[in-house]
């Protein structure tokens, strides 16, 4: 069963002039723009649009089943992928995710999907093509965006802790490879049951990209080794940097 008429009336009712301290180092706080049912090829859905007051991105919960105030619900924090979600690129495994969580999710009692507007892992669009021209010439994808000025992996997550909030979700099972992504969404008090794995079988193109974010980022897939690094600092150490540099860093310095 999904949210009653009555139940979106209420949502969005409080939603209409929502106002809050906002969550993260950005103060981001989003409300409830829209509710629509939503039937698709993986089941019957409805989705909630919402809009944040930092940047005004607008993000989508893509909602099966009832989950006001349910527990130990299936989350897939997705990122968007244009390249992968649209045009199918074998490059990274994007639209496989995509796919599996919405097929998983439209067979359970219910579940969420968030579809979060942080391409490139925060990137953005532009500066992912810029990566992958120098994947093509060699770099694996985190030597791209540490060459480029950017960590491994820019994305937050307190939009979508909040967006969680705001469905009045009380715990989930969170449908990721990613520890990062499992321990931020904990610091801003998303209580966190379960990981439901999502590893899909590499493909040619992708294979070396997913051993990278295993071995360099730490997701959690198996490649024939054990091999773990810890995950990227927060510093943004980029190739040439000299040790007076790098030093500064970590004293706050720059």
């Amino acid at each position: 069963m999904s949210l009653t008429h009555l139940q979106i009336e209420e949502i969005l009712d409080e939603n209409r002039a929502h106002e809050c301290d906002g969550y993260g180092a950005d103060h981001i706080c989003v409300r409830i723009a829209s509710i629509a049912e939503l039937p698709s090829r993986f089941g019957q859905f409805q989705v909630v649009a919402f809009w944040n007051n930092r940047d005004k991105e607008e993000h989508a919960a893509f909602v099966h089943g009832d989950i006001t105030g349910a527990e130990n619900v299936p989350v897939r924090v997705h990122s968007e992928c244009l390249t992968g979600d649209a045009i199918g690129s074998l490059r990274c495994d994007c639209r496989d995710q995509l796919e599996t969580s919405l097929k998983t999710i439209g067979k359970m009692e219910n579940g969420i999907l968030l579809y979060m507007r942080q391409e490139g892992r925060g990137i953005g669009l532009v500066n992912k093509i810029r990566a992958y021209g120098l994947q093509d010439k060699g770099f694996d994808t985190v030597q791209a965006n540490l060459a480029l000025g950017f960590r491994d992996d820019e994305r937050e997550y307190s939009s979508a802790a909040h967006m969680l909030d705001s469905l009045k979700v009380k715990s989930i099972q969170l449908m990721t490879n990613n520890p990062k992504k499992i321990e931020e969404l904990k610091r801003y008090g998303i209580n966190i049951t379960g990981r439901i794995p999502l590893v899909i079988p590499p493909n040619q193109y992708n294979e070396f990209y997913l051993r990278t974010k295993a071995e360099k980022s730490g997701h959690m897939m198996t490649f024939g080794s054990e091999t773990r690094l810890f995950e990227q600092s927060d510093l943004p150490i980029v190739e040439g940097m000299t040790n007076e540099q790098i030093g500064a860093l970590h004293q706050g310095e720059v």
